[in-house]
Formats: structure tokens, C-alpha cells, sequence
């Protein structure tokens, strides 16, 4: 292959989600993928008219939202188990106890390139597009994720 002179970059559009190692159809975005963020505090150096940035130490990791079409297959049947057993309507629900690890793959001809893994994530919310019999669109869920933690393998 000839060299072209620059390193062709990554496309987007190119991935998997796998949730609990099993790959999760349907799923068209994600969005919320990160390395982490820390907060600053401001340390004022006393005496003087100096104000430091440091570090807070704790990390914290963005919500992780998948964007999926609905179609009736195991997907779907998947998420809304995973659902259910948060949040029961009878209020035996486990809530943010069932958490499930997963990893959003980024893939290039078939072969892996990059991996994020996500570790304690629960379903924080599941929502639907609006139905409009006048629309060309498809039907799509958003759900989002709470992630415990986030990390580049």
C-alpha cells in the first residue's frame, strides 16, 4: 500500500456496544464517552492576592447514552428486562443495584481498534421519538446510562 502521507483517522460510524459481553443490536449513537473529568478548587494562597487550581482528586465519569431502533428483536427485549428489573411498578424493583459492565467498541473493516470499557452502569432513563404517522422516521429509544467508572483499554 502506498504510503499517503497522513494516518487515516477512525470512522464513527463503525461500532459495537457489547453489555455484559454480549453484543447489543440496534444501538445507531452513542454519546458520553470519556476518560474521566476531576473538578478544580480554588486555593487561595493567604496573604497574597493568588488564588491556586488544584485538583479535587475525585474523578467523574459523563452518562453514557445509546441511541437504538426499535424492532422487536432480542435488543429490545434485553433493555426493557434490564428495566424492569430497576424499576417494577410494584415498587420491588432493585433500582441502581442492577448494574451491568459493558464496552462500546470501535471497529475498522471488521478488526478492533478501540475499546472503552464501562463498569456499574445502570439505566438512569428510556425514552421514545415522538410517533407522527405524517414522519419518514424510524422508532428509536435513548436510553442513558449511569456509569460507575470509564476507562480506554
Amino acid at each position: 500500500m502506498p504510503d499517503v502521507g497522513f494516518t487515516e483517522a477512525y470512522r464513527t460510524h463503525e461500532f459495537v456496544v457489547e453489555i455484559q459481553g454480549i453484543e447489543s443490536p440496534g444501538i445507531t449513537k452513542v454519546t458520553g464517552l470519556s476518560e474521566g473529568e476531576v473538578e478544580s478548587i480554588d486555593q487561595p494562597d493567604g496573604g497574597s492576592n493568588i488564588t491556586h487550581k488544584i485538583n479535587s482528586g475525585i474523578v467523574k465519569f459523563s452518562d453514557l447514552t445509546l441511541e437504538r431502533h426499535l424492532d422487536g428483536g432480542a435488543g429490545d427485549r434485553t433493555f426493557r428486562a434490564w428495566w424492569e428489573q430497576m424499576f417494577k411498578l410494584d415498587g420491588t424493583g432493585e433500582g441502581s443495584r442492577a448494574r451491568r459492565d459493558g464496552s462500546v467498541v470501535v471497529k475498522r473493516a471488521g478488526a478492533e481498534v478501540q475499546r472503552w470499557q464501562f463498569e456499574g452502569a445502570w439505566v438512569k432513563s428510556s425514552k421514545f421519538s415522538d410517533l407522527d404517522a405524517g414522519a419518514p422516521g424510524l422508532l428509536k429509544q435513548t436510553i442513558v446510562l449511569a456509569v460507575e467508572r470509564m476507562h480506554r483499554v
